[in-house]
């Protein structure tokens, strides 16, 4: 049995960004629209008027003050209100592995590997840009590493599952390396029209390098143990897919094949599942809530952060102790724990030990216990 590292990670961040204030200017442009457009049917009661958004009650029900996009300048047109992002051709790099390879490069300088030191790609994202080939194996051809690939998907989970999955096959022996990438464009599966949810998600990339232990070369986080479960439920949803054409409504432009959400059961019933996850895993492995020096958690709610640092330290957690990014990036889906420890990390002390989380849609929820060395 070998003990699997994270040695080295990355961060690809597009360079455009929406502030709340323009998310706003833009929503309540559409909002305006809407209602000259149904005035009739408004007037009737038969429908019910789009209320305006405000910065006030973005901040408040989220945290978010911005996000990073791919593309600014159809969601921001009240008459589009989705990113615009080019065709490519079959001959061109994917878009995801585009980003995923900027993350994957940045990973692999921090460790100070090269590609021809990895054995297994992962691409673990919440939505992926087609079923096949793997976005995965299209990542691996660009790196040109040898060995094998594959994707998956468990929502806001997947970096966490895919952390577990390459640290399982390090351990084993299988493997002595991987590169476990989160593409993520959550703004192409969020519905820019709905106030209750407009604000939530932007678009990032990320990537770990998992080696073995001994192979490290510098600074590395020992992966003490990992930890995951799901549980049925549909509070978060998406029912888009290749079966879409053969239903009844075939491609008609339906609310539900973007991101669909009940916020008030995911609020009620994710966070004790988290909190109860997380106390199951250290206690399992004898840490103690005063042992934990850092929680990077999955950045979807301020509040939802909140809560479960103080269940899992049994006390308001102080500044640095859980670092929270979804301010900058807003929810980045599987991402946003994984900017987290990447931002996050560095300045933490030999045998310091932190947990990684992520928790969403399933419902899921993946742990990561690790250590600092070096």
């Amino acid at each position: 049995m070998y003990t699997p590292a994270i040695t080295g990670s990355g961060i690809f961040t597009p360079d455009q960004v929406i502030t709340n204030a323009e998310l706003v200017v833009a929503f309540n442009a559409y909002a305006d629209l809407y209602n000259v457009e149904h005035a009739d049917e408004i007037a009737a009661g038969t429908l019910a008027a789009k209320d305006h958004s405000s910065e006030e009650f973005i901040f408040k029900a989220s945290g978010i003050e911005q996000r990073y996009v791919m593309d600014k300048t159809g969601i921001l047109d009240p008459k589009v209100m989705h990113p615009l992002l080019r065709q490519r051709s079959d001959d061109e790099p994917g878009i995801m592995a585009e980003m995923a390879l900027d993350a994957a490069q940045k990973a692999l300088a921090d460790a100070g590997k090269t590609a021809a030191d990895v054995d297994a790609v992962i691409c673990a994202a919440s939505n992926l840009e087609r079923a096949y080939p793997a976005v995965a194996i299209e990542i691996q051809d660009l790196l040109e590493i040898n060995g094998f690939a594959f994707d998956m998907n468990v929502a806001c989970s997947s970096a966490t599952f895919g952390i577990q999955a390459a640290a399982d096959m390090i351990r084993s022996g299988s493997i002595r390396s991987a590169l476990v990438v989160n593409p993520e464009i959550c703004s192409a599966h969020l519905e820019w029209r709905d106030r209750d949810c407009h604000f939530i998600f932007g678009d990032v990339a990320t990537a770990v390098l998992i080696e073995r232990a001994e192979d490290a070369t510098g600074p590395y986080f020992e992966i003490k143990s990992t930890r995951c479960a799901t549980q049925f439920s549909n509070n978060i949803r998406n029912n888009n897919g290749f079966l879409r054409r053969s239903r009844p409504d075939g491609v008609a432009d339906r609310r539900d094949m973007q991101f669909m959400q009940n916020g008030r059961k995911v609020f009620k019933e994710v966070l004790p599942m988290v909190a109860d996850h997380i106390a199951g895993h250290m206690a399992d492995d004898g840490v103690e809530a005063a042992d934990l020096k850092r929680l990077w958690l999955h950045q979807a709610n301020k509040s939802m952060n909140d809560f479960i640092g103080r269940k899992v330290l049994g006390r308001a957690p102080e500044a640095g102790e859980q670092p929270n990014i979804l301010q900058d990036y807003a929810n980045t889906s599987s991402a946003g724990s994984i900017i987290a420890f990447s931002k996050y990390s560095s300045d933490l002390a030999e045998g310091d030990v932190g947990l990684i989380c992520s928790f969403g849609a399933g419902y899921s929820v993946g742990s990561v216990l690790v250590e600092r060395h070096g």
